[in-house]
């Protein structure tokens, strides 16, 4: 046998073999890794097997993220934690009214409809609301307007705080959306995929509110209407308890995936400076694909 060629089946043969010799979780990464580099921005993952948490894949989790829309699912916790501690009853109404106040300076300012994902909540202003029925489209429909009402009401500080208790140590929510003062100055809701993995593995786990209260909260999760990420690639069996988040050139999506034969498992997809939007988001969607068949074949 010629020398190359010898080389060539030589190396060929260690190589199935350290494959063989690799944990099924170590390949997942790797084919991961080779996915990500195919994708123009920044991404994190985190992926976490709750009926074995030693099972798990971590990819840039503690890099910091603009939250986006993610920053809603602190503010539905907190919701149910100020219920359960007396200060408000989610069946309540409040005033829908048009005007908040930047953090910068406390000047007022509106959420324009067409800059909102829900367009139906803006037809009940001048009307009383009950809060359940504002946090609600909040988490569904990702509602601008919704989310700026009920972050007013509970205030962004103590959803940070109840953040930290539950164990997520970098995540930040300052404001509502739309404070374009704030902004301006680099004001932003953040986070990191270590954070959302923590709050969300809290509401799977009864962590983030009694038993009762998470039921709920993963029921209206798995209601949400924007399902071309983690869901995209997965059969219609698999209930999906997930909340996205999107502005220009960032896509996330944090999850709570159910299987049909009764596991489930966290995953967090983070993004930003993508330059291709729409295929930065369907191949971050390939990748929930590929975690799906890791959980279903392993």
């Amino acid at each position: 046998m010629p020398l190359i060629k010898k080389i060539t089946s030589v190396f060929i043969f260690f190589l199935i073999i350290s494959c063989k010799n690799q944990k099924p979780i170590d390949v997942l990464k790797a084919n991961i890794k080779q996915h990500i580099e195919t994708i123009d921005g920044d991404i994190a993952i985190a992926f976490l097997n709750l009926s074995d948490e030693t099972d798990s894949l971590y990819i840039d989790i503690d890099k910091e993220f603009h939250a986006a829309s993610t920053m809603k699912v602190p503010v539905m916790i907190e919701l149910y934690k100020q219920q359960q501690e007396g200060k408000l009853n989610l069946n309540d109404s409040m005033l829908l009214i048009n005007e908040f106040k930047s953090i910068v300076d406390g000047s007022p300012y509106k959420m324009d409809i067409g800059d909102d994902s829900d367009d139906v909540i803006y037809g009940k202003i001048g009307t009383k609301q009950s809060l359940y029925d504002l946090m609600v489209p909040m988490i569904t429909v990702s509602s601008n307007l919704a989310t700026n009402a009920l972050i007013e009401l509970v205030d962004a500080k103590k959803v940070t705080q109840t953040m930290r208790d539950l164990g997520a140590a970098k995540i930040e929510v300052l404001r509502g959306v739309e404070d374009q003062k704030a902004y301006d100055l680099g004001l932003s809701n953040s986070t990191t995929a270590r954070d959302l993995l923590v709050i969300m593995k809290a509401i799977a786990t009864n962590k983030a509110g009694n038993e009762k209260d998470t039921q709920s909260m993963i029921s209206i999760l798995k209601d949400q209407k924007w399902n071309d990420m983690i869901p995209k690639y997965l059969p219609e069996d698999v209930e999906i308890a997930h909340k996205t988040g999107s502005i220009t050139g960032v896509h996330h999506d944090a999850a709570i995936v159910y299987l049909p034969n009764g596991e489930s498992y966290i995953l967090v997809l983070l993004s930003k400076n993508l330059k291709d939007f729409d295929a930065g988001t369907d191949q971050l969607a390939r990748i929930s694909e590929k975690i799906y068949n890791y959980m279903i074949v392993k």
